[in-house]
């Protein structure tokens, strides 16, 4: 297949591109700047100039592919809602441009959107509440109403590996050395799901081929890591003390703007996804990862 890929050159594009040429597809990736199309470029893929904020060239990018693989997002959170706004146009645009054919389009979303009362999420569950993210999950059901071909692939909140700086667990590595505190809240009992970032990439190519309408698909490897255990491997990495931070005041003072995804937590489930798909991740885990890579080099 033909697949056009947005965000072909960011953290986890990357990886999905060079899933995809391994095994036979042909792609043809976004590119909103020099840098980006030179990364497209030289990992073998064909180059697309455009941006997700304008609709127009997303459109002559889905019109020569098979199928649309969207990873992009614009990473400002002090514009969130706005890009929130920007992405739904773009996959508006993208949609247009698949309707009345039966090319798949995969949606990234993310399993932070999700909550449960028996405290276990799967891929069964519908993102709701006030985040403007979930428009994008919502949208993933418009389109398919209409006929596309559409599903979604969910990320968890630490989709790792080595050579990184994107993600949750990034910021906390920063926070801790800048603070001289490897902190977690409270108990620390509240757990992140994690992925390594080649293993995600496998469920996007996976999902590009075998993929049913309106599905979701948990890129989910580690159902869920304990705080306190990430903090303590963060601790270990900076050589700096683990400790708890009581929830309110003295979290905020320490997290600041991290503190909401500092005490989210909801273990995932991925069983669904791995019994449909044949998925079996087999890259390091998100502690391993920490210990042996280098993500705490100056």
């Amino acid at each position: 297949m033909q697949v056009f890929v947005t965000g072909a050159s960011g953290w986890v594009g990357q990886k999905v591109v060079a899933e995809l040429l391994d095994h036979g597809h042909t792609v043809l990736g976004l590119a909103r700047n020099d840098a980006a199309a030179d990364k497209i470029a030289r990992a073998g893929a064909r180059v697309h100039r455009g941006e997700l904020t304008d609709p127009a060239s997303l459109r002559r990018g889905a019109a020569q592919a098979d199928g649309v693989i969207h990873c992009a997002f614009i990473h400002d959170f002090t514009r969130f809602a706005e890009n929130c706004e920007i992405e739904r146009r773009a996959l508006e645009a993208i949609g247009d441009e698949l309707s009345g054919s039966s090319r798949p389009l995969l949606v990234t979303s993310g399993t932070g959107l999700l909550s449960s009362p028996t405290g276990v999420v799967d891929e069964r569950s519908r993102a709701l509440g006030p985040n403007p993210r979930i428009a994008t999950e919502q949208l993933v059901d418009t389109l398919a109403e209409r006929g596309l071909h559409t599903s979604a692939i969910r990320l968890p909140p630490t989709t790792h590996g080595a050579g990184g700086d994107h993600g949750f667990t990034p910021r906390l590595i920063a926070l801790a050395r800048a603070t001289g505190v490897a902190a977690y809240i409270g108990g620390g009992d509240n757990v992140w799901a994690a992925v390594h970032r080649v293993d995600a990439a496998k469920v996007y190519r996976l999902a590009l081929e075998k993929s049913a309408v309106g599905a979701r698909y948990h890129a989910v490897a580690e159902s869920g890591i304990a705080m306190r255990e990430l903090a303590a491997a963060i601790g270990r990495g900076l050589g700096v003390p683990v400790m708890s931070k009581a929830p309110g005041a003295e979290a905020a003072a320490h997290f600041g703007g991290f503190t909401a995804f500092a005490s989210m937590g909801c273990r995932t489930s991925s069983q669904w996804t791995r019994e449909q798909l044949g998925w079996q991740p087999d890259r390091p885990t998100l502690i391993d990862d920490l210990e042996h890579a280098d993500y705490f080099a100056t």
